[in-house]
């Protein structure tokens, strides 16, 4: 945590008041208890948290920013414009792992996108209590769905009126909506024109004068509410008059030694500032009886708000924190208490802000003038106990005795390892990359490797998950061939500087090959301490620190890992293990992405081998056929097109087998085996597909397929179609009109040995084009089949000049056309398969 009390910005132009508005209308129509709005900033590819509604952001600070290509649920439903709905910790951790190692807590969540007319702003979130079944959510569901529609259309007018919607800063953090309105002590309003203040009777009450006495002066206000600090006040006062408002309520201690809070806001009846002010003083509670009653138990007693403010505190609690009551009342507890700032505390606050259930833990404090992270000799212990209420925490302490040097005090004492620095890169760390506690970063970590795949995906998650969390800059990672170490991955490192040591064998005396031939992890705390351990080595800077990790898999080398540090730095004991350990999941994670290069080229090896070189033609029949490769999991899959002679016409054949990989491609390969030997038979499209169905059940490959397959006479233009649960056709007629077609069908093959397919007869007129695909074109994940197909059939319908390279055929521009969003797509998910056929009129005449 840290220690600054508030957020350094200031919202721009009302958009902080207008997203603070609703975030407070979802948390009430989701029946939430937290809630917050990501945006959308200047930088591509990340959101940040604008505001945070009933949570203390210094123990969410993880989550402040948001890059989109996390598997996050916010981050999914901004990309797909979907809603997510986590009923429960169960479905959470099904649905989003790294989310749920980082808040392993019991609460639900709501993600609604915040759209509008022709723009994505962000995303509302709210907290939520679990619920047993989804459809017990889905009418709170709706009505948050409404606060973002809401909210869409009003950042759209701010939009059109030239304001940017975008945050870049750090979030509002403000209370939640109370469920009943908060006790008021009184309120005023000052007008900085004439410098008057004027004040309700309430308030003057609270003051001790009547309405004669008060002499309507700020100073005279801010002396009556703060005695103590009556700066505070008045500061805040300007800084609302020039329209800033605090964007916490300013705690204020009273003469009775009671604590206030005061909301202040601009009242904005002119045009430009300094604005009228409005404020309102608030009683935290709780209220005077009960807290005369809590002031006489022997036992520690005090109160949190849902921000981590200090509402109340009796003399034993003062005592036990070692704090004066004058000191705590009103502060957050990480300031006001600076030995209970230490992450494995703050998983455990995160725990009781969450969830339902009382959290009890053990702390340890430090000796008088002790400041420190471990419990050591003379470290009195106490167990607090923390139980969650509706609007915030109430907390008892109660002294354990001194405890010397044991397994127990150590463990629960135990520090985190690591404290990260925020990136100081554009888009800062990710979400899941900042420490809770010592076993954070190994199941973090773990979860993300278990999603890469190839070597270059096991890099970036070492970059983007270990190197921040230990405040790492640089990062360099070499793989094992053929007895060298070879540079597979580098960052932060001046351009060139690695060059040097690619390729180099091991007997060459460097700290990268010693780690890796000795086993042993090796630290340098400064740049002077490597360059004296290895002289003569070239080193990129002279301040900074080293970690040299072997990278070793079930006890067969790897390679190494070099992670690099601005500045100086010592490594604890625990930081040395953690890092010497997660290095060992790097390197399974690599041996296993090793594996998966090998299998991925024997796949693409043999796909290449099985599809068409060359499609069959005829004098009268064009075609043209286009296959992509997928860019995520095995890249290459079971999608296949073909064109085959079938006795005095021509077969045209289109599928997809379920899956990617080595297994995918063989069983493509075997299907369209079958289905040239069905077709060269001249067999009927039914027979064909029946057929093709009883092998692919005989081979029980564990794979179903689905298929097209038309019979053209390329004389008469008719074709009969036979269809196995592929994508329906589409055809362009020659006047540039495209239409779906409904062809019958049965089920995929491979599923039911007795299934029937029917055939339908259609006629290909001389000009018009038919379009065979596979669903990789038409998907897109968040999107509906439907509005796919409606995308292709409108290219098509238009693709009768298409801007292409010249001397092409017309088709082989439309097939291009149609494929090309698929092609500069970073990501494609699945791979596809494109067959255009059309019928020239008469020999030599092309559409």
């Amino acid at each position: 945590m840290t220690g600054s009390a508030e957020p350094a910005n200031r919202a721009p132009d009302g958009l902080g008041a207008l997203l603070s508005g609703a975030v407070a209308d979802a948390i009430r129509a989701a029946r939430g208890f937290a809630g917050g709005v990501y945006l959308r900033t200047p930088t591509p590819g990340l959101l940040r948290l604008a505001v945070l509604a009933g949570l203390p952001d210094q123990l969410f600070r993880s989550w402040w920013r948001l890059p989109l290509d996390r598997p996050f649920p916010a981050a999914d439903c901004y990309r797909q414009g979907m809603e997510v709905l986590l009923t429960d910790a169960t479905e959470t951790m099904r649905r989003y792992p790294q989310l749920a190692a980082g808040l392993p807590f019991q609460f639900g969540s709501l993600y609604v996108p915040v759209t509008g007319s022709s723009s994505s702003f962000g995303v509302l979130t709210v907290l939520r209590p679990s619920a047993s079944d989804a459809t017990d959510v889905l009418p709170d569901r709706d009505r948050m769905t409404a606060v973002a529609e809401s909210l869409g259309t009003a950042l759209s007018d701010r939009e059109k009126n030239g304001s940017e919607v975008t945050w870049d800063s750090e979030p509002l953090c403000v209370h939640p909506p109370a469920d009943a309105p908060p006790r008021c002590a009184g309120r005023f309003a000052w007008d900085p024109a004439d410098g008057t203040v004027t004040a309700d009777d309430a308030l003057r009450s609270l003051l001790g004068t009547g309405a004669g006495a008060f002499p309507g002066t700020p100073e005279a206000l801010a002396r009556g509410l703060s005695p103590g600090d009556p700066h505070a006040l008045l500061a805040a006062l300007h800084e609302t008059a020039a329209g800033h408002p605090p964007t916490h309520p300013l705690p204020l201690h009273t003469v009775g030694g009671g604590l206030c809070l005061v909301h202040l806001s601009p009242g904005r009846h002119t045009p430009d500032p300094p604005f009228p002010v409005r404020g309102t003083v608030v009683d935290p509670g709780p209220g005077p009886a009960a807290a005369g009653a809590a002031d006489l138990l022997p036992e520690g007693v005090f109160a949190l708000d849902r921000l981590g403010l200090i509402t109340y505190v009796n003399p034993r609690a003062a005592e036990l924190l070692g704090r004066p009551h004058g000191e705590l009342l009103g502060r957050p507890l990480w300031q006001a208490v600076p030995w209970l700032d230490q992450p494995s505390y703050e998983d455990h606050l995160r725990g009781a802000l969450l969830s339902p259930e009382p959290v009890h833990f053990q702390v340890a404090r430090p000796r008088e003038g002790r400041r420190t992270s471990l419990a050591g000799r003379g470290d009195t212990w106490l167990t607090l106990s923390v139980y969650p209420g509706p609007r915030g925490l109430t907390c008892r302490l109660i002294p354990m005795g001194r405890i010397a040097d044991t397994t127990r005090a150590a463990a629960a004492a135990a520090p985190d390892v690591g404290r990260p620095a925020e990136a100081a890169s554009g888009i800062g760390t990710s979400v899941s990359s900042v420490t809770t506690a010592g076993l954070y970063h190994p199941i973090v970590l773990a979860i993300a490797l278990s999603e890469a795949v190839t070597a270059r995906q096991v890099s970036e998650v070492v970059m983007r998950e270990l190197l921040p969390a230990f405040g790492g800059r640089q990062l360099a990672i070499y793989l094992l061939q053929e007895r060298r170490l070879y540079l597979a991955w580098e960052t932060g490192f001046p351009q060139g500087f690695l060059a040097p040591f690619d390729g180099v064998g091991l007997d060459a005396k460097l700290p990268g090959v010693e780690t890796l031939t000795s086993g042993r992890a090796l630290f340098f705390e400064s740049m002077p301490r490597l360059e004296s351990a290895y002289p003569g080595i070239a080193v990129d800077a002279k301040v900074g620190a080293r970690v040299f990790l072997p990278l070793i898999a079930s006890g067969r080398p790897v390679g190494s890992c070099i992670l690099g540090f601005d500045r100086p730095r010592d490594f604890s004991t625990e930081e040395r293990a953690v890092l010497t350990a997660l290095a060992g999941l790097v390197a399974q994670a690599l041996e296993r992405a090793r594996r998966y290069d090998s299998e991925a080229a024997l796949a693409r090896g043999l796909q290449e081998a099985l599809l068409p070189h060359r499609l069959s033609a005829h004098p009268q029949v064009e075609t043209a056929g286009r296959y992509l490769p997928g860019t995520e999991g095995m890249d290459v899959g079971g999608d296949w097109y073909d064109v085959v002679e079938a006795g005095d016409g021509l077969a045209l054949v289109i599928g997809d087998v379920q899956g990617h990989g080595v297994q995918a491609a063989a069983t493509m390969g075997q299907l369209r085996s079958a289905v040239r030997a069905f077709a060269l038979g001249d067999h009927a499209p039914d027979e064909v597909m029946s057929g093709t169905n009883r092998l692919l059940i005989d081979l029980d490959p564990g794979q179903f397929a689905s298929c097209c397959y038309i019979r053209l006479d390329p004389v008469t233009g008719i074709a009969r179609a036979a269809r196995a649960g592929h994508p329906q056709p589409l055809l362009r007629h020659p006047d540039g009109r495209a239409e779906v077609l409904n062809l019958p069908g049965g089920v995929v093959l491979g599923v039911d040995p007795h299934a029937r397919y029917p055939v339908t007869d259609l006629r290909l007129e001389p000009g018009a084009v038919l379009a065979l695909y596979t669903d990789g074109l038409v998907e897109k994940p968040g999107a509906d089949i439907d509005d796919g197909i409606e995308r292709v059939r409108a290219k098509l319908s238009g693709a009768g000049t298409p801007h292409a390279r010249p001397g092409a055929s017309s088709l082989s521009r439309a097939a291009d056309l149609l494929t090309e969003e698929a092609r500069q797509a970073a990501e494609r998910p699945d791979d596809i398969a494109l067959l255009l056929t059309t019928r020239r009129s008469r020999r030599g005449q092309r559409p």
